[in-house]
């Protein structure tokens, strides 16, 4: 691995020139040029379709899938400009550009459907047996049977024209509210405006004061934003509700589901085991409480670190330690992060202007990644780094399918950075000999848990209850923390001393139009990776290649034939999800024992 790594990411490898880039304003428009081919081939094409029409369907399919890869990599382009920058006017235009490209492709898309839709039976399943068209059977088939739950082509084409600025601009109006949000902190060197991801970092801060001083700050920034972000969520929500009724759709959850490839009988199921076992983590809170010396933790000091760690972990320190552990699980995982850090594919600097979080994004006409986050050097940080490596190496699998067959749903790409996160937070763990760092490394793992069943719980209990509660009128701030509130003290089993009200204005995942209900796939990937995880221990070495094939797999498969195939395991049953809850059990007993003299 190169010396120095980069602490920013390089696009201009990607589209020289930033937002001004004239090589990325050619290829918009010669992607605006093969969509309105795209168009004329669909208006032209045959209705109803005969075995005879679909070979000539063959071109039109390619281009298709041609037009949405481009159409991914200009949208992920744009939004890297617009995250490490949100004062960019020139990524905000670019977005915009291509929010509309993608809706007139949308459009022309909900017609291809149509021919999908009534194409009868007989036809189809002789289409679908060609050669070429066989490796796309599964997402065409999913398309078919998705199409025909729809209204008319018309009114889904109309619907995609004015989700434009009505759905995806209330979305973008969100980014507006977080850019212009600036909050107060005061150091040593005086008093400092932070933007949101700056003063996010502080919310895990290890100094209790830090912490407690950001977080009455954080409600107060979010307090005064609050009738914006309530006004932006409302009309979301509006839209979606809107959408889901001229479709026929009475279930909320309908959409997120088939998003995932689920059902409603797996997600049950897992939420079961993990309410089942809450007890464990409600003692580990408790237990943590007192670590601290205080009789209930409060919101802020969920995240708080317990124990003493080396420090500030650099980030070249973390870079090493990641290629490390991934290459004691898997020499090509380890191999391709190595080239991410080597090839600048990483943007972790902590300066104004950028947007909070972290993600990973992929550019399948480049065959590249690009992950973002902010470092400052925690162990939460190493843990988001190496999360992120694992969506690109998912990715990376995935580079030479069909890109039709490279669209993994949530849940899957939240297992294989999951699963990255777990095999360094484990090795780490198993490697410290130092009582105090390894109580601060388990620590930090636990807090996954905490994470993904208490945190997360809270979010989809949230969203479901307000989309219910939208169907009756609009939902006001007050109420919307009121709803948020009751959903984190059922989620936290009532354990925690104070609640964080604004979370529903301050969370961007809620204001994201492309995955409804961005919430329980965490959950999903975070249980399966784990379980996962628990089968790798257990198998050893051999399973790093399962691993992979079961990864190639996620674009063209259900979650449970998924596992069905790979593992033998049906998802509707209790036992796979309670072998991953033992793993994570395993972890606080160990915690309870290494502060029993806190008991």
């Amino acid at each position: 691995m190169k010396q120095p790594i980069s602490v920013t990411w390089n696009l201009d490898s990607i589209f020289p020139g930033g937002s001004s880039s004239a090589e990325f304003a050619d290829f918009l428009k010669k992607l605006e040029s093969d969509i309105e081919a795209l168009s004329e081939q669909v208006n032209s094409a045959v209705f109803p379709v005969s075995a005879y029409d679909t070979a000539a369907l063959d071109d039109l399919i390619g281009l298709l899938q041609s037009c949405a890869a481009r159409l991914t990599q200009a949208s992920e382009f744009a939004g890297c400009l617009g995250a490490q920058n949100q004062q960019d006017k020139g990524a905000v235009r670019l977005s915009a550009k291509v929010t509309g490209l993608r809706a007139g492709f949308e459009g022309i898309s909900s017609r291809f459907d149509s021919i999908l839709r009534q194409t009868s039976d007989e036809v189809w399943a002789q289409w679908m047996s060609r050669p070429e068209i066989a490796p796309l059977t599964f997402v065409l088939s999913e398309r078919r049977a998705q199409a025909r739950e729809k209204m008319s082509p018309e009114l889904e084409s109309l619907a995609l024209e004015l989700a434009v600025d009505g759905y995806h601009g209330w979305s973008e109006h969100y980014e507006t509210i977080v850019g212009a949000i600036e909050i107060p902190f005061e150091d040593k060197d005086g008093t400092k405006l932070l933007s949101v991801g700056q003063a996010f970092n502080k919310l895990s801060d290890d100094d209790a004061g830090v912490r407690e001083a950001m977080f009455r700050k954080w409600e107060a920034a979010w307090t005064a934003a609050e009738d914006y972000s309530a006004d932006t969520l409302n009309h979301l929500a509006g839209f979606r509700l809107k959408l889901y009724k001229g479709r026929g759709w009475e279930d909320v959850l309908k959409e997120p589901l088939a998003i995932n490839r689920m059902s409603r009988a797996t997600l049950d199921m897992m939420w079961e085991v993990i309410t089942r076992n809450k007890p464990a983590l409600v003692s580990y809170l408790q237990r943590k409480a007192k670590v601290l010396g205080k009789d209930a933790l409060s919101w802020v000091d969920v995240d708080a670190p317990v124990g003493k760690s080396s420090g500030k972990i650099p980030y070249e320190t973390a870079a090493k330690d990641i290629v490390t552990q991934f290459r004691k699980f898997s020499p090509k995982l380890a191999d391709f992060a190595e080239q991410a850090f080597d090839n600048d594919w990483i943007e972790v600097e902590d300066r104004p202007a950028k947007r909070p979080g972290g993600f990973c994004v992929s550019f399948p006409e480049s065959k590249e990644s690009r992950i973002f986050m902010t470092y400052s050097g925690t162990p939460s940080n190493v843990s988001t780094l190496a999360h992120e490596l694992g969506h690109a190496y998912h990715s990376f699998l995935l580079d030479d399918q069909p890109f039709f067959n490279q669209n993994y749903a949530m849940n899957v790409a939240e297992t294989a950075s999951t699963f990255a996160e777990v095999i360094v937070a484990d090795a780490q763990v198993k490697a410290s000999s130092d009582a105090d760092e390894k109580l601060a490394l388990l620590e930090a793992k636990i807090q996954n848990s905490v994470a993904f069943f208490m945190n997360i719980h809270a979010r989809f209990l949230f969203e479901t209850r307000f989309y219910e509660k939208r169907k009756e009128g609009l939902v006001n701030a007050e109420e919307l923390s009121v709803l948020m509130e009751e959903a984190q003290k059922e989620a936290f089993c009532g354990v925690l001393s104070e609640y964080h009200p604004h979370f529903w204005a301050s969370k961007l995942h809620f204001y994201i139009t492309d995955v409804p209900f961005y919430n329980f796939p965490y959950t999903v990937g975070y249980m399966f990776s784990t379980g996962l995880y628990r089968l790798a221990l257990e198998e050893g070495p051999s399973f790093a290649d399962k691993y992979d094939s079961l990864l190639q797999d996620t674009g063209v498969m259900t979650l449970e034939d998924l596992v069905m195939k790979h593992l033998g395991v049906d998802l509707t049953k209790p036992d796979f999800w309670q072998g991953a809850v033992d793993l994570i059990v395993e972890d606080i007993n160990e915690f309870l024992r290494l502060t029993e003299q806190f008991a």
